[in-house]
């Protein structure tokens, strides 16, 4: 009997290692715009951020999105805008003692073999609750640069001194921080509010491009500035992901053909973003939409949408953004006594564009809401997984590894390797994969449930306990877009 349950055990492991994809972006977005952070001490904050990264690293989680920007401020050292009211309380004052959250970021999600993607919001000028902004806010400085919008300020997107002025403050970003990515979310336009009016009359008439929709006009605006903001970032450092998290619907159906079987507020028609325009002219390197609905929302469906997006966004790496609290909610319609999370995660595996998920939002999933996290520790996240591959930044794989091999220290024996010989960010290694099989297993790089660690080191520890047992390992290196080279074996007795 008990060989049966072992033997029914190891099946099970099989196929749900066989379940889970080797690269996939798992996402998780950390904001400051909900005042979290207000009124933390530094050792308070790095506390409670240590304590989530931690937590969404045991989940699985191999990328952050985080906050920076979220009224032309700054969560970093930034000589071109205000610390954030949202760090320090007070717009304009630096957090006291001095720290970098940005910089403190990068090491700790780095240290943890996670991305991290500096998250801004690129027209947003004031947020509704903001009553003071600092003398050195660009809405003081340039007052003309900003219109008012239902007790908003939003950066005119008409102006392309704005533009400008945006993709210069994402430059120092990219430039001064070792970011992995450079995210925006949805803020273009902004939201539609009953008896608001956007004030661009002055810059539509001073200049129509030709264009005589103000529809279309307003949507060439922002078209201008995702395609500079794209090149900005490459030019700047070309392995740095620009990627969107825009609002779920694209169009609906009554209004457009191409559109989804929905009813709701349309990225396209209310915000004047064309995300697909972008998708195919290959202005972002990846999209997040936000399908936080659930299944069976009636204006909304999560089902009707993660279709339309595998069907229409395929043309760049497509990751869903996952509303936590809501999935565990809503029970599951074909089945009652479950919640959501298992019906959205089949969806995903049946979609073929899409190739990662982020988190809404991250407390959420380290406060383990609905057992949301143990669900992906235990099942879908259950082993480590390497990013998404993005051959239109660089496709090529670097060289392998060199002279692996297990010595004794005075801390143990350990496994020792080279890096491979490479110049230039496109050929050099800059993190490693090691899979361990045991003998007589067939080796392969293709199963996710062998890979030991994913690791900047060039050694790993071994568990040596008398020497009698035969195991191999195999080593791979891996460049800045997380192509693989080709493995490197050795045997090992432990």
């Amino acid at each position: 009997m008990k060989k049966i349950f072992l033997l029914l055990f190891a099946l099970l492991m099989v196929m749900t290692a066989g379940a889970q994809k080797k690269r996939e972006f798992r996402g998780a977005w950390i904001q400051c715009v909900n005042g979290q952070f207000v009124g933390m001490s530094n050792e308070k904050m790095k506390q409670t951020l240590i304590y989530q990264l931690d937590e969404l690293q045991k989940t699985g989680v191999n990328a952050i999105f985080f906050q920076v920007r979220a009224e032309c401020d700054a969560l970093y050292h930034s000589d071109l805008e205000p610390w954030s009211r949202f760090l320090s309380g007070y717009q304009g004052t630096p957090p006291q003692p001095y720290w970098d959250p940005l910089q403190w970021m990068v090491d700790e999600c780095h240290k943890r073999g996670m991305e991290l993607h500096a998250w801004i919001n690129p027209f947003r000028a004031k947020t509704k609750n903001t009553k003071e902004l600092a003398v050195s806010h660009i809405a003081v400085r340039k007052p003309g640069s900003v219109f008012r919008y239902d007790g908003q300020m939003i950066l005119n997107p008409a102006i392309q001194e704005n533009r400008d002025y945006i993709c210069k403050v994402a430059e120092d970003i990219v430039k001064r921080y070792d970011v992995d990515g450079l995210h925006i979310d949805d803020y273009f336009y902004p939201y539609p509010a009953a008896g608001h009016t956007i004030e661009d009359d002055e810059q539509y008439t001073a200049n129509t491009h030709g264009i005589k929709d103000r529809g279309d006009w307003r949507r060439h605006n922002v078209n201008l500035f995702v395609k500079q903001l794209h090149e900005t970032v490459h030019k700047t450092k070309p392995w740095v992901k620009f990627g969107v998290s825009p609002f779920g619907i694209y169009r609906n159906k009554k209004t457009s053909y191409i559109g989804s079987e929905t009813n709701g507020l349309q990225n396209y028609d209310d915000l004047y973003a064309d995300v697909l325009l972008w998708i195919n002219n290959g202005w972002i390197d990846y999209c997040v939409p936000q399908l936080y609905w659930q299944i069976g929302h009636k204006a909304a469906d999560y089902e009707t949408l993660i279709k339309w997006w595998n069907q229409y966004a395929g043309g760049r790496p497509l990751y869903i953004g996952e509303d936590v609290e809501r999935t565990v909610k809503f029970p599951d319609p074909k089945d009652k006594n479950s919640h959501q999370q298992p019906a959205k995660y089949e969806l995903h595996k049946q979609m073929k564009n899409v190739s990662g998920v982020s988190l809404w939002y991250a407390k959420a999933a380290v406060d383990n809401i609905g057992n949301y996290s143990t669900i992906l520790r235990n099942k879908y996240w259950r082993y480590p997984a390497l990013q998404p591959i993005m051959p239109f930044i660089d496709g090529k794989a670097p060289k392998k590894v060199r002279k692996v091999k297990p010595v004794w220290t005075e801390d143990g024996y350990i496994l020792f390797w080279t890096a491979p010989k490479g110049k230039g960010w496109k050929n050099e290694a800059v993190k490693y994969v090691v899979y361990k099989f045991d003998k007589g297993e067939k080796v392969g790089i293709s199963d996710p449930s062998k890979i030991v660690t994913i690791t900047t080191n060039t050694f790993l520890k071994l568990n040596y306990i008398n020497g009698t047992k035969k195991y191999t390992y195999v080593v791979t290196a891996l460049d800045k877009m997380q192509n693989e080279s080709k493995p490197k074996k050795k045997s090992v007795k432990l």
